[in-house]
């Protein structure tokens, strides 16, 4: 019998793209080796396979967010991907969003904020 492996949670939605903004900001990729740091860097946690990372690619391409160059790769043509100016600050707006309903989520797993949990 196989072992199906588990899917991300649904409630990742923009996370990919967020991702991939923050490890391209740091260094120039290319999708697969994108594929690889995003599953390293979540320690497995989040893992995107190139169905989902390669549309976000050429989405934000089009969008001016990233700038992709065809280089040589041995006998192997990549396309090496990185953040443009508006990328960048496309990252700060969406790690700035990310961060507060981080922070507004963990209120209420804490049990802070003044939820009126009493039905009206």
């Amino acid at each position: 019998m196989s072992k199906l492996k588990p899917t991300n949670p649904d409630f990742l939605n923009g996370v990919p793209e967020l991702l991939v903004l923050q490890l391209l900001a740091r260094t120039p990729m290319h999708g697969y080796e994108l594929v690889r740091s995003i599953a390293r860097a979540t320690d497995t946690q989040l893992e995107f396979g190139e169905g989902c990372i390669y549309p976000i690619l050429h989405r934000l391409e089009r969008e001016g967010l990233l700038a992709g160059e065809t280089v040589q790769a041995g006998k192997r043509t990549r396309i090496v991907y990185r953040v443009t100016a508006a990328g960048l600050q496309r990252l700060a707006q969406s790690t700035s969003a990310w961060e507060a309903v981080v922070a507004s989520v963990n209120r209420v797993l804490q049990g802070g904020g003044d939820a009126d949990t009493a039905m009206a």
